[in-house]
């Protein structure tokens, strides 16, 4: 009778194990699957807020900055599709894009140098012979010319003198 009681308790501790086991592989499921989701939305606002500095601005170096971000959110989500895959090509791909993006750094900011050091400025719109021919010049609208203006910073009084109260409370006293 003792045997046959702990061989039934062994039985059903056993079933309860095995119902319990594809619960957990579906709360795994519902897990990679969130993290999947927050992956992607990551890798979108970066692959956005690159596109829109891409277009948005005329400095060659932001452009450059913003087209590797966008890179950098397309690598983020074949790693996030290569976690929950599990598959390693997404994440040997990005490996390879990292290394191309390492090079396209390189050739860049020597182009960049070169290309400041015969016009003396990164805006993009100088640049209109670069095109090709037959192509309709690009319409900027001239920048304005910024004049930098001188800091007004706070002048400390000298130790021990007070300080002169302010214009506002001296000229109107409303009390009074």
């Amino acid at each position: 009778m003792a045997r046959s009681a702990s061989r039934t308790a062994r039985i059903r501790r056993r079933q309860l194990v095995e119902r319990r086991l594809p619960m957990t592989a579906s709360i795994t499921m519902h897990y990679e699957l969130a993290l999947l989701h927050n992956y992607l939305i990551v890798g979108a606002m970066l692959f956005c807020i690159g596109l829109v500095g891409f277009i948005s601005r005329r400095n060659m170096i932001v452009m450059f900055l913003s087209a590797e971000m966008m890179l950098q959110g397309v690598a983020l989500s074949l790693v996030a599709f290569s976690r929950v895959h599990n598959d390693f090509g997404g994440q040997i791909l990005v490996v390879f894009v990292i290394a191309v993006a390492a090079c396209e750094a390189a050739v860049a900011l020597a182009l960049v140098q070169v290309l400041f050091s015969r016009r003396k400025s990164l805006d993009i719109a100088l640049w209109h012979q670069l095109r090709e021919e037959g192509l309709p010049p690009f319409p900027a609208q001239p920048l304005p010319e910024q004049t930098p203006e001188k800091p007004q910073w706070p002048r400390l009084p000298p130790a021990g003198v007070q300080p002169a109260p302010p214009s506002e409370l001296t000229d109107y006293r409303p009390d009074v």
